[in-house]
């Protein structure tokens, strides 16, 4: 079976073709660690896991690279304003390589949590100055560059088909909008900095020096100095979300290919964000997120969060409720209790013979992967082969084992033994029930907080509230 992924730079389904036969090389862009990663931002990595697990059944091996943006990253996307990251450091009181490593522990928890694979490359940028420069440098040589008075900028006005990913339209609308901006000195309103200077008469926490004077890389330059230098000069895939098409990847492809003179990423995949009912995108600018290490504390398993990015294709937008959360942890409850009554049936009559995955259950579900990773589908599939009578346990059971493969929510492993709860803590669960149901939902909460300060997680279902340790 062929997949077929949506390539963003065609706008076309096409069947995905290695350079390498029999091996995928895919460069995701990762996190900068200012600040926690919230749920929005965990949709793309759930996503791309699935990518990488998808490609896996069928056969092909993965090679991924993830950046760490740890420096570099502007406040504003023209280049203008401060590091993110001297930022953070400012907020907290903190150094900013104490901050980087803070939260990028922070966010490989959450990574973790919600069973996503580890990249086989993982890249701080500022462990890859060297090739930033010699990056930078490549491109002076062949004329792409110009000085300003705070830096080193691309000329995009030398790259006949900058912004092929975006658009022309889209391109027209960010350069209509750059006129409002305060750097003269640039040529063009879409040229974008390669190495920014340090500010004169100041010294900035990273920085390093250059052949054009101490400062640090601007950020979209990381990404193609990894990506080249882990997966060559030309790459199968890279990924990201929605908001990284009309300026960081554009400019990635446009340093790129004036470098090389050849074609960057052959498939270039974008998620859609995920967003809050009628208060729209999830953003750190907007003060308050929701991250996937709060979700424990609100009574629920990081891995219905993963459940839940699964009912929406990852191109479409994701609508975040609670109640649809709710949803997602009782699907996902069920699937497990089926996934251990078949394993409870299968054990009391010994150990069954191999089962083959049922043909046409496992068709529909791998025939949804291929579709540029229709994982909804692919989902209903599951669900429909482990509800038919016409199937016995071990050939669900073989199915099962199969899909969460990909899937990836832990529907094989055993079922913890039933635990009491002290006397004292099941008072606590059922006085909270007590308050939910008399709408008392202040109370409620502060039950729900109160218990999980003390190890339990309490989960409401319509059959009632449902506690486990933590």
């Amino acid at each position: 079976m062929k997949l077929r992924l949506y390539n963003s730079l065609t706008r076309e389904k096409e069947i995905f073709k290695p350079i390498k036969d029999g091996e995928a090389g895919i460069y995701t862009c990762g996190p900068t660690v200012y600040t926690y990663a919230h749920i929005g931002n965990m949709r793309t990595y759930v996503f791309e896991d699935i990518l990488a697990r998808s490609l896996k059944l069928f056969g092909c091996g993965v090679k991924r690279v993830m950046n760490i943006t740890d420096v570099g990253h502007l406040v504003s996307d023209a280049d203008e304003g401060e590091d993110k990251m001297e930022v953070g450091a400012r907020r907290e009181g903190k150094s900013a390589r104490d901050i980087a490593k803070f939260y990028t522990e922070a966010f490989f928890k959450d990574y973790k949590a919600l069973n996503c694979l580890m990249p086989d490359a993982l890249c701080p940028a500022t462990e890859y100055i060297k090739e930033m420069t010699e990056l930078v440098l490549a491109l002076e040589k062949k004329g792409f560059t110009y000085r300003t008075g705070d830096g080193i900028y691309f000329d995009t006005s030398k790259l006949p088909d900058y912004g092929k990913l975006a658009g022309k339209s889209h391109i027209e609308g960010i350069k209509e909008g750059a006129r409002v901006g305060v750097n003269a000195e640039k040529r063009n309103p879409c040229d974008f900095a390669l190495w920014k200077f340090s500010p004169p008469g100041g010294k900035r926490q990273m920085e390093w020096p250059s052949p054009w004077g101490t400062g640090f890389p601007g950020w979209h330059i990381e990404c193609s100095a990894m990506a080249m230098k882990h997966l060559g000069e030309t790459i199968d895939i890279h990924c990201g979300g929605e908001d990284h098409v009309a300026i960081h990847h554009t400019n990635e492809i446009a340093q790129s290919e004036a470098a090389t003179g050849k074609p960057f990423a052959n498939y270039w995949l974008h998620g859609r964000f995920l967003v809050m009912g009628d208060s729209g995108k999830m953003a750190k600018s907007a003060g308050e997120f929701l991250t996937v290490s709060m979700l424990p504390e609100k009574g629920y398993a990081p891995l219905a969060y993963r459940y839940y990015c699964f009912l929406t294709h990852y191109r479409k937008q994701l609508e975040f409720t609670w109640e649809a959360l709710d949803a997602s942890a009782r699907a996902l409850t069920a699937l497990r209790e089926l996934t251990a009554r078949l394993m409870d049936e299968l054990s009391k009559k010994g150990p069954p013979p191999p089962a083959e995955v049922n043909s046409a259950g496992f068709l529909k579900f791998t025939e949804a992967l291929a579709d540029d990773l229709n994982i909804p589908q692919a989902l209903a599939a599951l669900w429909g082969a482990v509800r038919n009578p016409a199937l016995s346990p071990a050939e669900k059971l073989a199915f099962i084992r199969i899909a969460d493969e990909v899937l990836a929510l832990d529907l094989m492993k055993t079922p913890a033994p039933a635990l009491e709860l002290a006397p004292e803590l099941m008072a606590l669960v059922r006085e909270r029930e007590a308050a939910r149901k008399n709408r008392d939902f202040k109370k409620s909460d502060e039950l729900r907080k109160a218990l999980f300060e003390k190890g339990v997680a309490v989960e409401d279902t319509p059959a009632g509230s449902r506690w486990k340790l933590v």
